[in-house]
């Protein structure tokens, strides 16, 4: 049997566990920067679901980041057991002082209740605890939550436990830690718009996305399509980008970086997209963000802090159950898109000064 890890009992060991989507891990880094800046000297160690880390990679608040199976059965096999098993022996050998479960699922109680964290902390707001996890966990709160942003509510969970003081920073993509692809070099004038999501009921219509991304060109040099890896998504792109004339459209072909779009985002004049990961990191980067949802509950899941124009059904239907009993086709197809344009011309701001010219 494995001696535990040798540590500084000075140093605060902290573990944060968010086994959930990728723009679900980028909303962990307000916690994660404010938790850096009430406790400079801490280690701090971030579990998260294998396809999500590359986020996470401009965080600079992170010290150790560990991936584990993805939760979709398919995707776990005997081997991926195995290798989240090794994984929580390797949890347990840190000793952590505090160890924080933000998934609010079993997977993420079990991996905390099993960690031999000093103070093992999960919410019980939303879910009912298992019965037996639940004698392997020390504090649990039922605060409730559900009516704030998801960013308060990692903050407050942590918060509660673990004091942090000041106002909840900004999401966090360190500018030092982005790139800038080899197709973006010389280019100084563009919006950047992310037409596809793995939702299909999060997508916009394709002569919608036509008529926006002509009429931007009409405003802006050059515009940037950003894809996700998906074969779907990039087909999506790839059409958009014929149609529109890829004369003055830089096309990702679902091949960027995370750091590669960060880096876009930090230079392009304004951000278009839906419900996606990439728009919050367009909130990360603070780039001028116009957006388009379906059913999204917009107190919880909007854009953290950044200046934006968003398209909602609730700003024409009166009611949820108006908003469920719509088809989400219908709800998308009704965000005109020379709203979209005239939206985000209003937020558009000029090239980056050194980058033009």
């Amino acid at each position: 049997m494995a001696s535990p890890v040798q540590r500084n009992p000075k140093i605060l060991r902290l573990l944060f566990v968010k086994l959930k989507h990728i723009g679900d891990a980028l909303l962990l880094t307000p916690t994660l920067v404010a938790t850096r800046s009430q406790y400079p000297e801490a280690e701090i160690w971030v579990v998260v679901r294998q396809g999500t880390e590359g986020i996470l990679a401009g965080c600079t608040a992170i010290d150790h980041l560990i991936t584990v199976a993805p939760n979709e059965n398919d995707q776990r096999g005997f081997g991926s057991l195995w290798r989240d098993l090794s994984t929580l022996l390797h949890i347990r050998r840190q000793r952590f002082d505090y160890a924080f479960d933000l998934s609010d699922g079993d997977r993420g109680r079990w991996m905390v209740g099993l960690s031999q964290g000093t103070q093992r902390c999960i919410s019980a707001t939303k879910r009912p605890i298992n019965l037996w996890c639940d004698q392997w966990i020390t504090q649990r709160t039922t605060t409730p939550w559900n009516r704030g942003h998801r960013v308060e509510k990692d903050h407050l969970m942590v918060s509660e436990f673990l004091p942090l003081a000041g106002e909840i920073p900004s999401l966090n993509y360190d500018e030092a830690q982005t790139k800038i692809p080899p197709s973006m070099q010389r280019v100084n004038d563009f919006v950047v718009i992310h037409p596809g999501s793995r939702w299909r009921k999060k997508r916009w219509p394709l002569d919608h996305w036509l008529i926006l991304g002509k009429a931007l060109l009409e405003h802006t040099n050059t515009l940037v399509i950003s894809s996700g890896p998906a074969e779907d998504e990039r087909k999506l792109a790839d059409q958009l980008t014929s149609e529109i004339g890829p004369e003055r459209v830089i096309n990702s072909d679902g091949q960027w970086s995370w750091a590669e779009l960060a880096g876009c985002l930090q230079l392009a004049r304004a951000y278009v997209g839906l419900d996606t990961a990439a728009t919050h990191l367009a909130a990360a980067c603070q780039c001028p963000i116009t957006a388009m949802y379906a059913y999204t509950i917009m107190e919880q899941w909007k854009p953290w802090r950044a200046k934006c124009q968003l398209f909602h059904p609730r700003q024409w239907l009166n009611s949820w159950e108006e908003v469920l009993e719509t088809p989400p086709s219908e709800i998308m197809r009704a965000h005109q898109p020379e709203k979209v344009l005239a939206a985000t011309r209003e937020i558009m701001r000029a090239p980056v000064p050194d980058q033009a010219g």
